[in-house]
């Protein structure tokens, strides 16, 4: 029997490119050679789609975009093809792919941008569709859709580009409506990039101005004090939750230094926190991704508060797949290795 041929992209055009070559340099050395077929397509920042023929060694690195075997590729949106476009020595091939795994991190992979392509293309992909993945990056929608289902999430107020000429009106509303400290966010961005913490008017006005850099929107969320803890969900019209897994992180708050680059941030699994906690959580995070319309995947992050409250922070629909990431270590604790997770996902999509 022939192999099934999944195209993994990389890459993209986001803040979080990194991460997405550390992810898909580990999917692709995950997924079963026995049943598929890999056909990797990096995309660079600038936004090139290249082939990579090369070792999937060279992917996390970055030294994939000079191998000299890359060619130009690019997903066809007509769906007659269903296949990739490769372009070389002037000559043009068409190959054809079964199912793609988006594995893109944040704007242009990770907001419904690539999966609107995807659609297109009528060629299956792992993970959710183009309006959830939308929603689910942009926290102002995100947190509408949630809190009109009834799941708690932190106080929040929105600010848009066209407030900056009025910003400190904006920031003494905003000081009067929630107590500091603060957490100014990108509406549309993940991995904590450009997320700080204010606890002063000039912070916010610093925090706001510097969020603006990764993004046009951008949401101002309460402080919440409490347990930092990830719930994996995985599934389609019945999805199920992993255990609970909690955070310790190295910094004041999770950021992306924290994350990816001091590497000293700790995961507990399962968290140390009350049974009946972690059973709310995992309840809510499967209200919350049925409620978003999610598929496939999403790692849901929470607070748990000292006196027992629990709040949704945000989904994240393509979760990172490095060896710190909290969605792989959740699934592999339930005892789904990262190979039979990766095929979970791809059999999933093709069902359709």
């Amino acid at each position: 029997m022939s192999k099934i041929k999944v195209a993994v992209l990389f890459g993209g055009v986001s803040n979080e490119h990194e991460i997405s070559l550390i992810s898909a340099s580990n999917i692709i050395s995950a997924i079963p050679s026995d049943k598929y077929e890999v056909i990797p397509i990096g995309i660079t920042k600038k936004g090139r789609w290249l082939f990579y023929p090369g070792d999937v060694s060279l992917i996390a690195s970055g030294a994939w975009e000079s191998h000299p075997d890359c060619v130009p590729a690019a997903i066809l949106p007509d769906p007659m093809y269903k296949g990739i476009l490769k372009i070389s020595n002037g000559a043009y091939t068409i190959s054809k792919i079964d199912v793609v795994f988006p594995a893109l991190h944040g704007q242009n992979g990770e907001d419904g941008a690539v999966q609107g392509l995807l659609k297109l293309s009528g060629i299956p992909y792992v993970g959710c569709d183009i309006i959830s993945s939308a929603n689910c990056m942009d926290k102002a929608a995100a947190h509408t859709i949630l809190e009109a289902n009834g799941i708690r999430m932190a106080k929040w107020r929105s600010v848009t580009v066209s407030d900056l000429n009025r910003l400190d009106e904006v920031c003494d509303n905003i000081a009067g409506e929630l107590d500091y400290p603060l957490f100014v966010k990108p509406a549309n961005s993940g991995s904590s990039v450009g997320v700080n913490k204010a606890t002063s008017f000039e912070e916010l006005k610093n925090a706001i101005k510097l969020a603006f850099s990764h993004d046009k929107k951008v949401i101002i969320e309460e402080f919440i004090q409490g347990h930092e803890v990830e719930c994996a969900v995985f599934g389609k019209e019945n999805p199920f939750a992993s255990e609970v897994g909690e955070i310790n992180s190295c910094n004041e708050f999770y950021d992306y230094e924290a994350k990816y680059i001091l590497g000293t941030s700790g995961l507990t699994i399962p968290a140390n926190i009350p049974e009946n906690a972690s059973r709310e959580i995992r309840e809510t995070a499967v209200k919350a991704f049925k409620a978003m319309g999610c598929l496939g995947l999403s790692r849901i992050d929470f607070f748990l508060k000292n006196d027992g409250t629990v709040i949704l922070n945000e989904i994240n629909t393509m979760p990172g797949f490095t060896q710190i990431s909290m969605y792989p270590k959740l699934m592999e604790n339930i005892g789904i290795s990262q190979s039979e997770l990766i095929d979970r996902l791809i059999t999933l999509s093709l069902e359709g």
